[in-house]
């Protein structure tokens, strides 16, 4: 492959790129050791972060390109011949982690560290956050607001749907915030990695499905107070909002970002339990 430009990246796929070298390996340990791992990258485009995986010992690299310029380029690096680095060709909206990783012979749970595209992104870590103990630690770069949005607690401005449902199953920070001038092209907005670590089995919330409804629909009408957010949500379960608060020992005049993860946590196992249709 000719070596790598800006005019490169397409824009259709959201293709920003990295390329300082020390910046790529703090990402790639931004979770700690991956020596001996197995990892999934996500859009490895020109390879720079693969390239840094690689360099830190991971056990196997499973690199899901769409891209097949990059896709190309990455099957004939020395490491796929050798085994450890496995090229999937295709949507990683489309994939089965489980089986992958069974294909390039790794080892359960998986860490998934990538520079995600933009335009994939949000769907990609609510995928990832509600999977199953096949997901280990995941380091994700992301739009900075995104990544605020991920990231917060009740109070923040940023506090919403996708806050609630990552604490219900992650611990979650900001470990690095890039301005636009580190990626070529670069974007127009500062952008972050966060790492996300799977809580223990005693402090995750086991029902995600009843929280990330419960928490979209409470935001949906985040101005106002919990009991008119909640009304259309409670009637389709046959039951009310007052009484599904009541449950949970919700006063009905709160707003939905005055809530902790321990009060969405009671709201949603209130409404599973009062809920006829679920």
């Amino acid at each position: 492959m000719t070596a790598l430009t800006p005019g490169h990246a397409k824009k259709s796929l959201g293709q920003h790129f990295l390329f300082d070298r020390d910046l790529l390996r703090r990402i790639a340990l931004a979770a700690g050791p991956v020596e001996g791992k197995t990892v999934i990258e996500v859009g490895p485009g020109p390879g720079g972060l693969t390239r840094a995986l690689l360099d830190a010992k991971v056990g196997r690299l499973i690199a899901v390109e769409l891209d097949d310029r990059f896709a190309d380029a990455l099957q004939g690096w020395p490491e796929t011949a050798e085994g450890r680095l496995h090229v999937h060709h295709g949507d990683a909206r489309e994939i089965n982690e489980i089986q992958l990783v069974a294909k390039a012979g790794g080892e359960l749970p998986a860490l998934i560290v990538a520079n995600l595209p933009y335009n994939v992104a949000t769907p990609l870590v609510v995928n990832w956050i509600k999977a199953g103990d096949w997901r280990g630690p995941l380091v994700l770069m992301f739009q900075k607001e995104v990544a605020q949005r991920i990231c917060a607690t009740e109070a923040d401005h940023h506090y919403g749907r996708l806050a609630v449902l990552t604490h219900g199953a992650m611990d979650a920070r900001v470990a690095i915030s890039l301005p636009p001038g580190a990626f070529r092209p670069p974007p127009k907005v500062d952008s972050a990695v966060v790492v996300l670590t799977p809580l223990p089995a005693g402090k995750a919330f086991a029902d995600l499905y009843a929280l990330e409804i419960v928490a979209a629909a409470a935001f949906n009408q985040r101005r106002k107070m919990l009991r008119s957010a909640l009304k259309a949500l409670a009637t389709s379960a046959g039951t009310t909002s007052d009484a599904i608060l009541t449950a949970a020992e919700i006063d009905p005049t709160r707003r939905a970002e005055t809530l902790s993860q321990e009060e969405f946590r009671r709201l949603a196992t209130a409404w599973r339990n009062s809920s006829k249709l679920v």
